[in-house]
């Protein structure tokens, strides 16, 4: 089965194109990276996969995502936000409890007791190699993490909705190489077990953590 289906996507703003034309299909399970130079409109692409281009940004082509159109009349795109769960690049967390943050989504979209969404959310900080780090201390300010263990967070919130698919925008771009390296761990170990759309500007990165890898906005492939 295809999660994504991506067709001459061309993003354009008043005329100007700033990403594509770009065609790709990630496989249900997969996990497909995308790769290129700065500027060249890999978050833009990630974002339009889920109708979360600001105006004047506009997408043509045909985007198929989860078995719906994401241009088609009547798509839900907040349901659609939640079974396709895009972590941005730069962590956010709430002025809230490292616990409260990891339910944060989990809580407008599920209707289950206190309990229920704890669990989950603890699986997820689990899944997300956060846990053994906050276990002790789930009703500290999440302001109190490191920026590494802020991205794994974030990665925790998306991984609580249980996702069918997950869209991480240049996950590590922002870190030191010892909370890069545990945030790639984190993603590598998703591998297999989710179906996961990686962008980044780092080839070799990618090459360890996905089964392919597609580029845009040079002359290897990807349009």
């Amino acid at each position: 089965m295809t999660a994504v289906r991506v067709h001459r996507l061309v993003v354009t703003s008043e005329g100007q194109v700033l990403a594509g034309p770009v065609s790709f299909e990630l496989p249900t399970g997969a996990t497909l990276g995308l790769r290129g130079p700065s500027g060249a409109g890999k978050s833009t692409v990630l974002r339009a996969l889920v109708g979360l281009l600001p105006p004047p940004l506009k997408a043509e082509g045909e985007i198929c995502v989860l078995g719906a159109r994401v241009d088609g009349a009547g798509v839900d795109l907040p349901a659609l936000r939640a079974r396709a769960a895009l972590v941005a690049q730069t962590p956010v967390v709430f002025p809230a409890s490292i616990m409260a943050n990891a339910t944060f989504a989990l809580r407008h979209v599920v209707r289950a007791s206190r309990s229920a969404l704890r669990e989950r959310a603890e699986r997820a900080l689990v899944e997300a190699g956060l846990w053994d780090e906050v276990a002790g201390r789930l009703e500290a300010p999440a302001e109190q993490l490191s920026v590494g263990q802020r991205q794994r967070l974030c990665l925790a919130r998306a991984l609580a909705l249980d996702p069918a698919l997950l869209l991480l925008d240049e996950p590590t771009s922002a870190l030191d190489p010892a909370a890069r390296a545990t945030v790639e761990a984190a993603v590598a170990g998703l591998r297999g077990r989710r179906t996961v759309l990686v962008v980044s500007h780092d080839q070799a990165q990618l090459a360890r953590i996905c089964d392919d890898v597609i580029s845009i906005g040079d002359d290897s492939g990807g349009q």
